[in-house]
């Protein structure tokens, strides 16, 4: 019996060695195929020289010339190969690195342009004849056309008034009871907020123009800065009102008309 025990163990002995020798067979010809560590010093340059590309190129804020890119790599890196490289590598993604006048950058992807409407609002310089004519509405109000124009000496453009309409700093007030029921005009609270006033009273005086030296030092004798008025008065109907005088008038004479003709 012991005799067969030492030849089970030398059995056992002479499989274990014979596995052994197998796998370091079988390791040494994957490495045959497999060849040599990637890891080298060149390759770990080249990747980092990518990294610092990347980085440089996001953080710019104008496309960047590849020597301009060069200028961050690791030395002994062909900076055409890494913006290559790096291109293919964002050429599927939503931000694409392109070239543009032989200078490089990100930007959004072409097909992508949809998801980016920009909206701006460009602020319009009042023209000198559009200020002139809201500084009388602001302080003449409630004014009409005619009188805008006989306080300014020249005509005023219908676009000038429809360009203070748009800004919403003027609206209509009605109609004045005179002949030809001409529209006034007056501010509205969009132009007290605009220019930081509580109300009308608190436009600027006489004495506060002349202290800016906007007004000359010697002025007509009486001389005061006309007030405005924001409350309704009776000379001012509303805009529909003539509406129903014209009807009313246009029955009546009608009817006079009639009445002649039975007689």
């Amino acid at each position: 019996m012991q005799a067969k025990s030492e030849a089970e163990k030398l059995e056992n002995i002479r499989s274990a060695v014979q596995q052994m020798s197998f796998a370091y067979k079988g390791e040494q010809e994957r490495k045959k195929h497999e060849g040599p560590a990637t890891s080298t010093p060149h390759l770990e340059a080249e990747a980092e020289a990518l990294r610092r590309a990347e980085a440089v190129l996001f953080a710019a804020g104008e496309p960047l010339s590849a020597e301009e890119v060069a200028a961050s790599m690791p030395a002994g890196v062909d900076a055409a190969e890494i913006l290559m490289t790096l291109q293919e590598a964002y050429i599927k993604r939503g931000v694409n690195l392109v070239e543009v006048g032989g200078r490089w950058r990100f930007q959004t992807a072409r097909d992508l342009s949809f998801l980016f409407t920009e909206y701006r609002e460009e602020d319009r310089k009042l023209s000198g004849a559009a200020l002139e004519t809201l500084s009388i509405i602001a302080y003449c109000q409630p004014v009409t056309r005619a009188e805008i124009e006989d306080v300014r000496g020249v005509a005023v453009s219908k676009g000038t008034i429809d360009i203070l309409l748009q800004c919403g700093w003027v609206r209509h007030r009605g109609r004045r009871k005179t002949p030809g029921r001409p529209v006034t005009y007056g501010t509205t609270d969009a132009f007290l907020e605009h220019f930081g006033l509580e109300s009308l009273d608190t436009l600027p005086g006489k004495s506060e123009f002349q202290a800016a030296g906007l007004l000359d030092s010697v002025l007509p004798v009486g001389f005061e800065m006309p007030r405005p008025s924001d409350s309704d008065e009776e000379e001012i109907d509303g805009l529909n009102s003539d509406q129903d005088d014209e009807n009313s008038a246009f029955h009546t004479d009608f009817l006079a008309e009639d009445e002649n003709s039975v007689q």
